[in-house]
């Protein structure tokens, strides 16, 4: 197995290392041994993230998101109960919710919030560098978290992902280039595996939405068929720059049914009412 990784870009590199200080205070308030006993202790059931998506013609992971360090605060009357509760009721299949504090103005708590009103399954939306914050994902009741494959080499991808599988919970390996997407295809297949192209340049943070349209045909082609012989329909989700239903009409004709938006939610005063009428625009469409 190679240690290979991509160059990480600048933004990354920051965020990463405030990541690295962050694990670091938390081990010194409670030691890994101690976080490993309390989530052995904890029998909480994981609500299926993936399944949630595949039982979905259209397949939406609505975020909770207050900031980002491109745009700055999004949302002046951030809610995440009530945005968590908006978004079951206007039909979201799935959650997510961003806790990273520094960059996006997140917390562990708004993701407890999330989880504990709607019944959706949640997405843990952060910079996973390490298994520390895996075994802290799966006490606050993450059911998916989230690997960057641009911010991780080879090894931690490996253990990472082996690790929250154990743990029964769903990964979204989100990949922004065909280079780290061949790195994320040498991850073990399992079905809790959900590819996330995200149509974000990280250096430039453009964004385009051919990027999908490119990059899901090499990640079709390599997974649909496996050695068994039997066919293998991977679980794709589109990630930024959906803003409209005929960015999703545009992804469905291409045989992308499964969406992350969170942004185009997010700048309006009420997120839920945001996705029913973009649903209803694609069902209009249709």
């Amino acid at each position: 197995m190679t240690t290979t990784t991509t160059k990480i870009p600048t933004v990354l590199q920051r965020i990463v290392a405030t990541k690295l200080e962050e694990v670091k205070a938390a081990r010194e308030a409670l030691s890994l041994e101690n976080l490993q006993a309390k989530v052995a202790a904890d029998n909480k059931p994981r609500r299926g993230f993936a399944a949630a998506l595949r039982a979905a013609d259209i397949g939406i992971i609505a975020e909770i998101k207050k900031a980002s360090p491109s745009k700055g605060v999004i949302n002046n009357n951030f809610a995440p109960a009530l945005f968590a509760q908006q978004y079951e009721q206007a039909g979201a299949n799935c959650l997510s919710v961003l806790t990273d504090r520094d960059y996006f103005q997140g917390d562990d708590s708004y993701l407890i919030q999330a989880s504990n009103t709607a019944s959706l399954p949640v997405l843990r939306k952060d910079f996973m560098i390490d298994a520390y914050q895996i075994y802290q994902s799966y006490l606050m009741g993450a059911d998916c978290i989230l690997l960057i494959m641009a911010c991780l080499d080879d090894v931690q991808a490996q253990e990472l992902h082996a690790l929250s599988i154990e743990l029964g919970m769903d990964v979204l390996i989100e990949v922004h280039t065909q280079a780290e997407l061949e790195r994320a295809l040498e991850l073990p297949r399992s079905e809790h595996n959900i590819y996330g192209i995200n149509n974000r340049d990280l250096n430039t943070f453009d964004v385009s939405l051919q990027t999908t349209l490119d990059l899901k045909n090499i990640l079709i082609k390599a997974l649909t068929a496996d050695t068994d012989g039997a066919t293998h329909k991977p679980l794709i989700v589109t990630e930024s720059g959906i803003h409209s239903s005929d960015d999703i009409r545009l992804m469905l004709n291409n045989d992308i049914s499964h969406f992350l938006i969170g942004e185009q939610f997010m700048k309006t005063d009420h997120p839920g009412q945001a996705l029913q009428s973009l649903l209803a625009g694609v069902a209009a469409d249709g």
